[in-house]
């Protein structure tokens, strides 16, 4: 049966990668962004690190999927960024650039909601 994707940040939960290496601390701590009390008040947190995860933004079973590090010739994202981005999502980097920009990472969110308020997170480490 097909079906359309259709990106939902209704689940709340967001999917954080907490695999090293980190290439973005000190300034960004994916398991500090875990503990803000911002985070738990808007989110719930979920911890894998494949590209199921960003899949599953794509397809509305998740609300988000945030990791720090390095997607560039990756073959663990590629495919879960394009379905992203072919079914809408807001997908950038941590410093709110596109995708294999900037500071790297990756915030990929059902909508600019999510986005946003999770970059508002991460910003304020």
């Amino acid at each position: 049966m097909h079906e359309p994707l259709r990106p939902s940040p209704d689940s709340r939960l967001v999917d954080v990668n907490l695999d090293p290496p980190f290439p973005n601390a000190p300034a960004f701590r994916a398991a500090a962004l875990l503990a803000q009390p911002g985070f738990t008040d808007l989110f719930r947190p979920r911890v894998v690190s494949t590209t199921l995860a960003v899949a599953w933004v794509a397809a509305g079973r998740r609300a988000a999927y945030v990791t720090d590090g390095r997607q560039h010739d990756s073959v663990h994202f590629a495919a879960g960024i394009a379905l992203c981005e072919a079914a809408g999502c807001m997908v950038t980097g941590l410093d709110g650039q596109p995708p294999y920009t900037g500071a790297g990472g990756l915030v990929a969110a059902a909508d600019r909601e999510t986005h946003t308020a999770l970059l508002d997170l991460i910003h304020g480490q």
